[in-house]
């Protein structure tokens, strides 16, 4: 068999993942006692996983997460900030996406609130769901410029069409009366179709307040917190570890 022609023309199919195979089996001791059914089953395996591989990271990539690093592989859990083991190992499964639940992360500046949601994001877009990261204040001004030059639809769609919406580090500031109203939007448009994760160093008891306007806030609230999981932490900071965590792991 002609190896160089074959190789171009699974290249020129598209087929990395079964090119490399190829190249690697060619080389391999033994790979001409394989059969026929055995050689190509090797090769779509690894075309399989390629595929899965680049969809993976093409997720990550439209996440724009915080921490690209966070793996679920590297949370500590033996650090003192109060974390629910079983219940963070049951939100790793995903099923509470599945279920187009919310999740609330609380605690003070530092104790990883955005890490471990960067972190149940990874596992996320693993599984396959799209994600979408926005910290809050930074999503007001994206949509008061959108409102200015016609963008607003686009934007909107992008944010309420995701699996998975990550909205960190809510509060303390008040909302003015347009953001209260996009963040109706938002959520009406979300609620029963799409999980949304929200962190904050403000307990849940505080953000009627910072809505502002009662009607607005009961309406919000309702639809975020009433089925949601939560996961209260304490403790001293950890941007230190965190740091040296995302230094350590390579940009994809």
């Amino acid at each position: 068999m002609l190896t160089h022609p074959t190789l171009d023309n699974l290249k020129a199919l598209r087929l990395d993942g079964m090119a490399e195979a190829f190249l690697e089996l060619q080389s391999q001791d033994g790979a001409a006692d394989l059969s026929h059914a055995e050689w190509l089953g090797l090769l779509v395996d690894r075309e399989v996983a390629s595929r899965e591989t680049k969809r993976f990271e093409a997720r990550m990539r439209s996440a724009r997460l915080r921490h690209v690093g966070a793996c679920p592989e590297d949370v500590d859990y033996r650090a003192r900030r109060g974390l629910d083991k079983a219940l963070f190992q049951s939100l790793l499964t995903g099923r509470w996406i599945t279920d187009k639940r919310s999740l609330i992360i609380t605690g003070p500046c530092g104790v990883g609130k955005t890490w471990l949601g960067c972190a149940l994001a990874q596992a996320a877009c693993r599984d396959g769901v799209t994600v979408v990261y926005k910290r809050m204040p930074r999503l007001f001004e994206e949509l008061e410029l959108a409102h200015g030059d016609g963008r607003f639809p686009r934007l909107f769609r992008s944010i309420t069409k995701a699996q998975l919406l990550i909205l960190d580090d809510w509060g303390p500031d008040r909302l003015t009366a347009t953001q209260r109203r996009d963040l109706m939007e938002i959520v009406e448009e979300r609620y029963g179709r799409g999980s949304t994760m929200i962190t904050s160093q403000l307990p849940i008891t505080a953000w009627h307040d910072v809505i502002g306007e009662p009607t607005f806030a009961d309406a919000i609230l309702d639809r975020i917190v009433h089925n949601a999981y939560r996961l209260e932490l304490e403790g001293a900071s950890m941007r230190k570890t965190i740091a040296k965590m995302d230094d350590e792991t390579p940009q994809t």
